[in-house]
């Protein structure tokens, strides 16, 4: 797991390492619709949320959809088709997962009350408004965000029919040869929509097979990683 500081909060981005799962899941999967054992997807985050402290009895997370939606998270949440959840209770954990597509983490900085909102971000989700409805939701003050491991614009190959909209929105240089820069693209989105502090970590999931999984170089038989937050308490 990768932590990211932001005081008030515990964040981390998982990896595919130190977990249960074999084979293509090997080994912290995440993802129950997977394809993987769902006891063993069940023992990674019992693993997870315990590298974190939070409580795996109230973990959180969407049935994503690659939307705009960010639903307000209540404890053992599951099911709602949506690709954000934003919550301001301590001690309730939230997770958004991927395999390629960005993990993204907004939270209040300073003295406002604290909120922290995860979001899955792909391609359709940052042109819809993913980004700007995470940090609408936990808007109210000074806003920092992180963009964890994604596929990176070394291996992101996309038809005009994705890079044109891009270039539209995010200007000419997130497209390059054909590839597309997802983590640009995000950074350009959370500082249009206020986010005064932008962290990234600029890592290719299709690039490191050891450490993430990716949906893209495993032909889609492959696990989730992803983000999970909560306000500690």
């Amino acid at each position: 797991m990768i932590p990211w500081e932001a005081d008030g909060y515990e964040v981390a981005f998982t990896t595919r390492v130190g977990g249960v799962s074999e084979g293509p899941y090997a080994s912290l999967n995440l993802g129950r619709k997977s394809g993987d054992d769902v006891d063993r997807v069940d023992e990674n985050r019992r693993i997870m949320c315990e590298a974190i402290g939070a409580d795996l009895e109230k973990l959180a997370l969407n049935y994503q959809v690659h939307s705009a939606r960010v639903e307000r998270a209540a404890p053992a949440m599951r099911g709602k088709h949506a690709d954000g959840l934003w919550t301001d209770e301590p001690g309730l954990p939230i997770l958004a997962m991927s395999a390629d597509c960005l993990p993204i983490v907004v939270v209040r900085a300073g003295p406002s009350e604290p909120a922290v909102a995860v979001l899955h971000a792909g391609w359709r989700g940052l042109l819809e408004g993913i980004v700007e409805a995470g940090a609408h939701a936990v808007g109210g003050g000074s806003l920092t965000a992180a963009i964890g491991p994604g596929i990176g614009p070394c291996c992101y190959e996309v038809g005009e029919e994705v890079a044109a909209p891009f270039r539209e929105r995010f200007v000419d240089d997130v497209v390059r040869e054909g590839r597309l820069d997802l983590w640009t693209s995000a950074e350009r989105a959370l500082r249009g929509a206020g986010v005064a502090r932008v962290d990234r970590l600029d890592r290719c999931t299709a690039c490191e097979p050891d450490t993430f999984f990716s949906h893209r170089r495993d032909a889609g038989r492959t696990g989730r990683q992803g983000v999970i937050a909560y306000v500690a308490g």
